[in-house]
């Protein structure tokens, strides 16, 4: 046995740590959803709707069921019965598309119709290919526009769909500048590298899931509900995740095909999503249509700003893309309107992707103020100096801490803004005409209630449980260093244990909000445990566990005096753009970010850096084109759906700044979104400054180069 009395460790939140788990990763020992084992492992493989609305006519599963190793073929006509009648903790109800094979109806291309399950996966992809489905087809309407007539305000999960305060007309003439501009973003995807899959199995009467997820607490409780089952008796385990931006966030037809069939064969069944079944199925960033107008007077002060912002959802559920959000938090104006507006298609449900609302928003927004500084004769940077709003320009509530000037100052430092000529179209390498850009970048800050437990073991060491997901971020390492300073000891005598539903309540990997609510809850139970342990007197061989819940905490300080909470960044960028191929470079970018308490510097700068890459692929190459023939996608695979690559990345650099907050308790604010906001907005505005022309609609392509964008004012 070991006593409890050990010398106080130096600090390790703040220092760079390699990921506890890498070794396991890179040698194979580490194994995700899709490569767990089982005896007896049956395979599910899903077959989606061709058409974009109708009704299932016939499912001829005769045939399918004599082919070899087929074991079953279930459908709306052989199924389950699922329950989706019920709310999310959210505050809507789950995705219809979970509520698998209820109904004939086929609300758009990619639903599913059928789930072929075999002895083995390339069997039962055989007989999927070979299953004959017949539908009645229907007139189906995928046109998404601005001037859709049946759009209408919709509230979302970050705020009301209408915000107003001011007339907004009324400043709007009195202004000396005006910028009056319409900006565009395409259907965006999510594709993380390991695909979706899940594993079901029954061991009596309790249900185990393997599978690949945000946060498995919600996703066993969603299977319980959906299958009318004891909560106690379903455990989900997601030890490794591969990536999810959201799209792994909520449970997905994967889950529940494995469920249903494991449950009517009565032998685990595996299904995993193909690259292109993924399309359809596990969500997307809408499509939107923005307008911004915005009035300052001859000073560069805003006295007008109106953001409006239109996205497509499903017939079957509304999800709204909050892309005003980031005007609501970033500037003020004495008249100030923000809408969020939907409108139903026959399209698959978006969802959550990493950074949702503010990624499209912020490049509308960044770009029109980019535009106004220009015809206000004042430097971007200064013009952002001269507008940094006290308060919530919408709440009204007192920022707990907002460094964004003193991120734009560090980074025209680094970045050597101040020897920038403001002129565009002025400085060339050769043939490439060069242009640098800069945006703001904004996210709010939130926690959930989450537990934990904390053991002290008897040979010396710490196991810390905790229903947290590690999608690849470097959660897992980051709490094995937030608990080893708060036990005072080193990280090699810390092990965390994630992904299990069985650890008890714990909030999702989501809305950058994870780590800054797990780690209160680890804090708390380590606080807990301390109290617990004698100095002396040694551990017994059962080991000694305390317990944490967070919930009155968490509430607790929400009922404090309210306060805006949100990270902030600037985001810079150098392209080089080629006006007779129309071809444009990335050269180099560099975002400066106030994010709170940076626990591990290593996997942070990779959060950050990450975010940024995706922003110049949104910039330059994602887009995703609705086939207005069939209302399915066009290319759906990674070969016509394009993202930056090795060669799109250049120099990237990812740097912070102090950002404490007194009144949390935490002071972690989480990092995971912020690096994707305004790095778009940066790149289009470097577009401005070397060819002298505004792109107002993503990606900007080598043809919108050639053909041109709007001339600036």
């Amino acid at each position: 046995m070991t006593t409890t009395t050990a010398a106080p460790a130096a600090r390790s939140v703040g220092t760079a740590h390699v990921r506890v788990e890498g070794r396991d990763k890179v040698t194979g020992a580490a194994r995700y959803a899709g490569e767990v084992p089982f005896a007896e492992l049956a395979h599910g493989w899903l077959v989606l709707s061709t058409v974009a609305r109708g009704r299932i006519r016939s499912v001829e599963a005769g045939p399918v069921r004599d082919m070899p190793g087929v074991l079953d073929v279930l459908h709306h006509g052989h199924a389950l019965p699922v329950d989706a009648d019920w709310v999310l903790p959210m505050g809507t109800k789950p995705d219809p598309i979970v509520a698998l094979f209820q109904s004939d109806q086929v609300p758009y291309v990619g639903w599913p119709v059928a789930l072929v399950v075999a002895e083995t996966s390339e069997q039962a992809r055989e007989a999927a290919e070979a299953l004959v489905v017949r539908y009645d087809a229907e007139p189906f309407d995928i046109a998404f526009s601005a001037e859709r007539p049946d759009a209408y305000p919709a509230p979302s999960y970050g705020g009301p769909g209408v915000t107003e305060k001011g007339d907004l007309e009324a400043e709007l003439a009195a202004s000396a500048f005006v910028v009056d501009a319409e900006y565009t973003t395409p259907q965006e995807h999510h594709h993380p590298m390991e695909p979706h899959a899940a594993t079901a199995r029954w061991d009596g009467d309790r249900l185990e899931v393997f599978d690949s997820n945000q946060g498995s607490t919600g996703i066993a409780d969603t299977l319980a509900k959906l299958f009318s089952l004891d909560p106690a008796a379903v455990q989900v385990r997601a030890e490794h995740v591969g990536g999810g931006f959201g799209s792994k966030g909520e449970v997905r037809v994967q889950q529940v095909a494995a469920v249903m069939a494991a449950t009517l064969l009565r032998r685990p069944v595996r299904v995993v999503l193909t690259r292109r079944q993924m399309f359809p199925l596990v969500g997307y960033r809408s499509a939107t249509a923005q307008r911004v107008r915005l009035g300052a007077d001859q000073d560069g002060r805003l006295r007008a700003l109106e953001h409006r912002s239109l996205n497509m959802t499903s017939t079957v559920r509304v999800f709204v893309e909050p892309s005003t959000a980031v005007s609501r938090v970033m500037y003020d104006a004495p008249a100030h309107h923000t809408v969020n507006e939907v409108v139903h298609l026959d399209v698959p449900t978006p969802t959550f992707v990493r950074a949702p609302g503010e990624a499209p928003g912020s490049f509308a927004l960044e770009s029109a103020i980019d535009e106004l500084a220009v015809k206000c004769g004042i430097d971007p940077i200064e013009w952002r100096v001269r507008n940094e709003p006290e308060r919530g320009p919408v709440s009204g509530n007192p920022f707990s801490s907002r460094n964004v000037i003193a991120c734009f100052r560090d980074g025209a430092r680094r970045f050597g803004w101040a020897e920038r000529d403001p002129r565009p179209g002025v400085r060339r390498d050769g043939r490439w005409l060069l242009g640098t850009g800069t945006a703001a970048a904004t996210y709010h800050v939130a926690a959930a209630p989450s537990t934990a437990s904390v053991t002290a073991e008897a040979d010396g060491t710490f196991s810390v449980r905790i229903a947290a997901a590690d999608i690849g971020t470097g959660a897992r390492t980051a709490l094995t260093l937030i608990a080893a300073d708060a036990l005072e000891v080193t990280p090699d005598r810390v092990r965390v244990h994630v992904g299990d539903s069985g650890f008890g309540p714990a909030v999702l990997a989501g809305g950058s909000m994870g780590t800054r609510s797990w780690a209160w809850a680890v804090r708390a139970a380590v606080d807990e445990l301390r109290e617990r342990l004698v100095p002396g007197v040694p551990v017994p061989p059962e080991g000694i566990t305390a317990r944490s819940d967070t919930t009155a905490a968490v509430l607790g300080l929400a009922r404090q005096a309210p306060r805006e909470r949100h990270t902030f960044g600037a985001q810079f960028a150098e392209v080089a753009v080629d006006p007779a191929s129309g071809e444009v470079r990335v050269r180099r970018m560099l975002g400066v970010f106030a994010a709170g308490r940076i626990v591990n510097p290593l996997t942070a700068r990779s959060q950050f850096v990450g975010g940024m890459i995706w922003g110049i692929s949104m910039a330059l190459h994602e887009e995703a084109t609705l086939d207005g023939a069939t209302g399915g996608l066009v290319g759906a695979d990674l070969a016509g759906y394009h993202i930056a690559a090795h060669a799109d990345v250049p120099h990237i650099e990812a740097y912070w700044v102090d950002d404490p907050d007194p009144d949390d308790p935490v002071g972690i604010k989480g990092i995971g979104e912020v690096g994707n906001v305004g790095a778009a907005a940066a790149v289009a505005n470097a577009v401005w400054h070397a060819t002298g022309v505004r792109h107002r609609d993503l990606p900007i392509r080598p043809d919108r180069i050639l053909t041109g964008g709007a001339p600036d004012a």
